[in-house]
């Protein structure tokens, strides 16, 4: 596997918030995380990308424990987040914010300004612009084109449909077979079960800091995934 947390446990002092979460991220794999409000999905992803001390063999990132280290250093090894609520610098026009990107992650490869602006084309369009003029479909893409700048091995997104419209998050999404293709893996955190469901080779269920069920999309059955989402069968 090219990620892994292993009994991975979290806190926000003395809240406790993950208790001992598995999940495995394969090379070219889309694993998707579910679960309600509170479950531990950004805490889960937060963890990954050093946002939140851990232990550090509770994540192993290309054989690697990386849980001790902070997020920079996390990021410089590959992997990049998107953050929920796409926190954009509203000083800054939407190649700027595009350009902080590239920063602490000396690599080439796939993703460019250029390579971007193909992804979204309307981002090319609204270079100019400040980052947070933009309507919330299309701030969502300039962060999603932030974190590639990076040229990732993973990208982590945190709640990227979170109150866009269907038609904005069905162009979001279909932008995944390229960012696949680069040779990125990706671990999305959804409410959306059904769109989650539709990207993932792999769902995992979260409830109270635990995981409750993971499996394929094929195999998970809609009464199986509400038994592990609120914890009561269908």
């Amino acid at each position: 596997m090219l990620l892994e947390t292993r009994r991975l446990s979290a806190r926000y002092g003395d809240f406790q918030a993950l208790f001992g979460v598995d999940i495995a991220l394969g090379p070219g794999e889309t694993v998707a995380v579910i679960g309600a409000n509170g479950a531990g999905k950004t805490t889960l992803l937060r963890s990954i990308a050093g946002v939140l001390a851990n232990a550090a063999d509770e994540i192993v990132f290309n054989g690697e424990p990386i849980g001790a280290l902070s997020a920079p250093k996390v990021m410089a090894r590959g992997i990049a987040m998107v953050p929920e609520g796409r926190r954009l610098f509203p000083s800054l026009s939407v190649e700027e914010n595009l350009l902080i990107g590239r920063h602490g992650r000396a690599v080439d490869g796939v993703w460019s300004l250029e390579t971007i602006y193909e992804l979204f084309p309307v981002l090319r369009e609204r270079r100019d612009n400040p980052g947070t003029a933009l309507s919330g479909g299309q701030q969502q893409m300039v962060a999603i084109g932030r974190a590639l700048m990076s040229n990732p091995r993973v990208l982590l997104c945190d709640e990227i449909s979170l109150g866009l419209a269907p038609v904005v998050i069905r162009d979001i999404y279909a932008a995944f077979p390229r960012i696949l293709a680069s040779g990125a893996s990706v671990i999305v955190v959804e409410q959306n079960i059904g769109q989650a469901l539709k990207v993932a080779d792999r769902v995992y269920c979260l409830m109270e800091g635990r995981v409750t069920l993971t499996g394929t999309p094929a195999s998970l059955t809609r009464d199986d995934i509400h038994a592990a989402y609120f914890g009561v069968a269908a």
